[in-house]
């Protein structure tokens, strides 16, 4: 009985090394675009506000259009690239985003700018999808973790760059070149995706569209987005239209996830989840979007708000941890092939623990090395969860389902990342409540350290002028202050050791994975009735029997 032995997937000598490396800077490039833009935008909002004359509340929506758009688009990713054919979807998305990029920048209103911010959406949201299926289709499983090390890297400068470059031109030009720095990143990208890429040969087309699914799949996924970015701002559940939003979502994807499994050509195939390996990864990569988004937005916060940072020094409190995931990515990228994937995704889940754990030990007094120490290992902890994470949920996945498959993934990370930050920001805002309650009710006037605080302010505001009563109510309005202070510094430690239980919350699903092996997963490539590899698109004749004995 003749046996499989351990040769390479056929991508080894039809793509050559040169083609690889080429199709992967294209990739990274509008990635790069597209991330760069998502964060830049967020330290802009004070500059657009004066601008456009709105309200702050208003120009939330130029960050929730963005989100809600991509929540719709990217489940729809697989079926989109299949139905126009990668290579042309890819570029059909780079010049929606750099289009809708440059009227975002001439944007005369508001309302124009949020209907821009939703084409934005739209055309960025199947990116990041589109290129972690191309990276793991082009490269076989011993070389992928050095090259999803190369793309990260690559990624890893939007967000080092993204706060504090936005900030910087936000200060010293206008909001608006925020947007026309996508034009010269979006025009390359085009060409070189455009010279490089090329269609998967084993992917079907579509014979048609599935319209309810997709009805519902934009209500569902549309509505879910907008209920958790309003959610705090309405006070959740006390509110009938966050009440409404929720009930039309769960409705919608309910039916949603029926319909895929009825349907013969779904627009996200569901199947995909019978997989062990991928079922299990996206509950962790929901956790990691859940904790890894919101102690992000924690710091920003917490430098702005209560230590009063610039947009720049709050930027450059969050540059250090892509700092790290860049430093990190590089060892586990040479370590993901050979070594045990769940150790590497458990050390680095017990690194994130311990680096939120020291974010948990806010003052505020502290100093930026206080912070910007715990963001660099929580970013080189990073380096050691993702690579590791992707390898484990995706090498066990069929190449012509990857496209679907890192929808999926991608679906399943956005929705943690957003109740994430709807959950940070909730308990943010109650354990301050909470807080500021018992820490009131233990203030004494008679106590001698509070008197004696009340002393030293009332002499302070009387040395600069006031009358007695007038500093004696001054003073007990700055001890009020300061109460409130401490209220909510104790309310972002009560979150950061939330957040580092979620990061151990991950470990007993690790042991649920089987490791993946490079000999293992090659050889189950090249079973018959497998797609064996991407073939690079030529007339090369391909021997059916290489490497068989």
């Amino acid at each position: 009985m003749g046996t499989v032995s351990t040769v390479e997937p056929l991508t080894d000598w039809q793509i050559t090394p040169a083609r690889r490396w080429a199709i992967t800077l294209s990739v990274m490039m509008v990635t790069v675009m597209q991330v760069l833009d998502t964060s830049v935008t967020n330290v802009a909002l004070p500059h657009m506000q004066g601008s456009l004359s709105a309200g702050i509340e208003e120009m939330s929506w130029v960050i929730t259009s963005f989100l809600a758009a991509n929540a719709i688009v990217i489940p729809a990713t697989g079926w989109l690239s299949a139905r126009f054919g990668r290579r042309r979807f890819f570029l059909i998305c780079t010049v929606l985003f750099t289009v809708s990029s440059f009227l975002s920048g001439i944007a005369p209103n508001l309302e124009f700018l949020v209907a821009m911010r939703i084409l934005q959406g739209l055309g960025g949201g199947p990116v990041i999808p589109m290129a972690q299926a191309i990276m793991w289709e082009i490269f076989p499983l011993r070389m992928r973790g050095t090259a999803m090390a190369v793309w990260g890297t690559g990624i890893m400068l939007a967000p080092i760059l993204g706060p504090t470059l936005g900030g910087w031109i936000a200060d010293n030009w206008s909001w608006r070149w925020i947007f026309y720095i996508n034009l010269p990143i979006g025009l390359a990208g085009f060409l070189l995706v455009s010279v490089f890429l090329f269609d998967a040969p084993f992917v079907k087309k579509p014979r048609g569209i599935d319209a309810v699914g997709l009805v519902l799949m934009v209500l569902g996924f549309g509505f879910l987005q907008l209920a958790l970015d309003l959610g705090e701002k309405h006070d959740w559940f006390d509110s009938g239209l966050i009440v409404g939003l929720f009930m039309v979502a769960v409705c919608a994807i309910v039916g949603f996830l029926i319909r895929e499994l009825l349907a013969t050509e779904p627009i996200l195939d569901l199947s995909v989840f019978n997989d062990r390996n991928f079922a299990v990864g996206t509950m962790c990569i929901a956790l990691v979007g859940l904790g890894l988004n919101s102690s992000v937005l924690l710091v920003a916060l917490y430098t702005q708000k209560l230590l009063a940072w610039d947009a720049w020094n709050a930027g450059l409190v969050l540059a250090p941890g892509g700092l790290g995931t860049m430093i990190a990515l590089l060892i586990s990228g040479r370590l993901v092939a050979r070594a045990d994937q769940r150790l590497m995704l458990a050390g680095g889940c017990l690194l994130q623990a311990v680096a939120t754990t020291m974010m948990a030990s806010v003052t505020l007094g502290m100093d930026y090395w206080s912070l910007a120490w715990p963001r660099f290992l929580q970013g080189f902890a990073g380096g050691f969860i993702f690579p590791p994470l992707q390898t484990l949920t995706l090498a066990t996945i069929r190449l012509e389902r990857l496209g679907n498959a890192t929808a999926a993934y991608n679906v399943v990370r956005n929705i943690g990342g957003s109740v994430g930050v709807a959950l940070a920001t909730t308990l943010l805002v109650r354990r301050s409540q909470e807080h500021q309650t018992t820490l009131v009710a233990h203030l004494n006037v008679w106590d001698a350290e509070t008197a004696a605080r009340l002393k030293q302010w009332t002499e302070h505001f009387v040395s600069q002028g006031s009358d007695s009563y007038t500093a004696g109510r001054r003073a007990l309005a700055m001890l009020y202050r300061g109460t409130v202070e401490q209220a909510q510094v104790m309310a972002y430690a009560d979150d950061f050791w939330l957040l580092a239980l979620v990061s151990l919350a991950i470990l007993p699903l690790v042991p649920l994975m089987h490791r993946v092996r490079t000999e293992q997963n090659e050889r189950a490539r090249e079973r018959p009735g497998r797609v064996e590899a991407l073939p690079a698109p030529d007339n090369s004749p391909i021997a059916p029997e290489r490497g068989r004995d």
